[in-house]
């Protein structure tokens, strides 16, 4: 035997002569359709080939020396940027003394837009600016010791309010042509707040609330007259590190919150922060972020509920991190199932259009001996 036709035997293809074979238009419908469907599949899992997977991960955070990024940005629709101050706070209370910040305010009118001819003002967070005088201004009988100096009129205020004087300003030399405003013009504007800061990584919190802020023994305090302050507000943008658009690094996005007319009210929210590393595959620099969920809780203080005005962010920090990581799709495996749709299709388009030619056939021999009415 030679050895082509031991080859032929173990043919498990044997081909069907064409004079056996029969050709029906039912067989090609099924065909044309399978093919069509074997194309669609095939395109779909080329797609999902070529996107990669994410994988997620959760393990305990045990990463060091990085800072937590808070970027803000934040619309107060009836107080003046003169009039609103930012605080950041830590778990015991402090204000942080080592802010890396970059925040601005932008002057907006009651309808939202910005005013004309008029400059961001630099917002100064929990640290006042280095003193760069070299003549030593009178604190007008409130300083703390002998070479106590207030150069600036915020600093004899800052001075006076220690002390817990009145003070007249128009007689404060450091104060004239310096400090002209009304309180009544508070409800005359809007701000937006925008920027960022860069604290260390532990519990705390900030916040937006109206007058000037200063610190008594350990009492955050802020210095303003009026009991009804309206605090409308849209947090436009808030998230603790980059921006990840399918995690829930930015869940208060366009969240606006109106109050009523001469209500006086205090706003808390309550974030949870999960660590979050994201490992991309097309470029394998890792990006460390944060991901969080808000509560949100506001209180009436018309009825002599204990509280301040404002708008206050409380944070804490989970001790787990959540790793996002791009994985490629294998080249074999997109083959395999590539041969896996081919295969299956035409097995179940083969069973489909065995059922069809045998129903016709049936039908056709009835129809014949005249049984099918």
């Amino acid at each position: 035997m030679k050895f082509g036709d031991v080859l032929r035997r173990l043919d498990a293809y044997p081909r069907t002569l064409d004079d056996f074979s029969v050709r029906t238009v039912g067989g090609a419908a099924v065909t044309i359709i399978s093919s069509s469907i074997i194309a669609l599949l095939i395109f779909l899992e080329f797609v999902n080939y070529m996107q990669p997977t994410l994988n997620e991960e959760l393990f305990v955070d045990t990463t060091r020396g990085h800072k937590l990024r808070i970027n803000l940005d934040v619309t107060l629709h009836n107080l003046a940027c003169n009039y609103i101050s930012l605080d950041a706070m830590d778990s015991s209370g402090d204000t942080h003394l080592r802010v890396d910040h970059d925040v601005f305010k932008h002057r907006l009118d009651l309808q939202g837009e910005p005013l004309k001819e008029t400059e961001p003002i630099k917002e100064i967070v929990a640290v006042s600016p280095a003193n760069k005088n070299i003549t030593c201004g009178s604190c007008y009988g409130a300083e703390h010791n002998s070479t106590h100096c207030c150069n600036t009129c915020e600093e004899v205020l800052d001075a006076y309010r220690i002390r817990k004087w009145n003070m007249q300003v128009d007689k404060i030399e450091q104060c004239k042509g310096k400090y002209k405003r009304s309180d009544e013009d508070a409800f005359k504007e809007g701000c937006r707040i925008q920027g960022h800061l860069e604290v260390n990584r532990m519990a705390g919190s900030f916040h937006f609330a109206p007058g000037k802020s200063f610190s008594i023994r350990q009492f955050h305090i802020h210095d303003f007259q009026f009991t009804n302050v309206k605090l409308s507000h849209t947090i436009n943008h808030l998230s603790f590190g980059e921006k990840i658009e399918f995690a829930k690094t930015h869940p208060l996005d366009g969240l606006r919150v109106d109050v009523e007319e001469s209500k006086s009210e205090m706003f808390n929210y309550y974030l949870k922060i999960v660590p979050t590393l994201y490992e991309r595959n097309r470029d394998g620099q890792p990006i460390y972020t944060n991901q969080f969920s808000a509560t949100r809780h506001r209180k009436d203080l018309t009825d002599r509920e204990r509280g301040m005005p404002g708008i206050f962010f409380s944070y804490e920090l989970s001790p787990l991190m959540v790793k996002y990581a791009e994985k490629r799709n294998s080249f074999g495996h997109f083959a395999t199932n590539c041969c896996s749709i081919i295969g299956g299709v035409f097995t179940v388009a083969g069973i489909c259009a065995v059922l069809l030619n045998n129903s016709w056939e049936a039908i056709q021999r009835k129809l014949e001996v005249g049984k099918l009415s």
